[in-house]
């Protein structure tokens, strides 16, 4: 993420006014991260939609599916995402974009602006936090 917003600085350098320097590199900093935050709150609902579809299948339903089968698939997904939002943030990330997203390491880096190592450290504590936290029973 800093690396991003050096790069930002830098291209952006052409349009700086010469005054404030350090206000406008916050400024430029800031919206950065609130751009951060707003697409990883839009990949949350964007795999909570992914993980509904999966689970009652694309397309219309089928008029052989009873109402028990739907409210099942409801509250089957609502366990999910509560299960989700317990997770740590900086778990959560690493976690839907590797399984999820199918992202590489390098990928899951460049996009957070860490190490490779420090997603490899991120994933094994979330799998940690998940076996410590998460009963197999629950998701019977």
């Amino acid at each position: 993420m800093s690396q991003e917003v050096w790069t930002r600085i830098y291209f952006s350098l052409p349009r700086y006014e010469k005054k404030g320097l350090k206000t406008w590199m916050t400024r430029i900093a800031v919206n950065r991260a609130i751009d951060f935050k707003r697409a990883s709150s839009r990949r949350k609902e964007d795999i909570v939609a992914e993980f509904e579809e999966a689970v009652s299948g694309a397309g219309p339903p089928h008029p052989e599916q009873s109402v028990e089968h739907e409210i099942l698939i409801k509250e089957t997904t609502e366990f999910v995402r509560q299960k989700l939002d317990q997770i740590p943030t900086n778990y959560q990330d690493v976690l839907l974009a590797y399984y999820i997203h199918h992202q590489s390491y390098q990928d899951i880096a460049n996009a957070q602006g860490v190490t490779i190592k420090t997603v490899e450290s991120k994933l094994y504590r979330a799998k940690q936090w998940v076996r410590n936290h998460w009963k197999e029973e629950e998701f019977r």
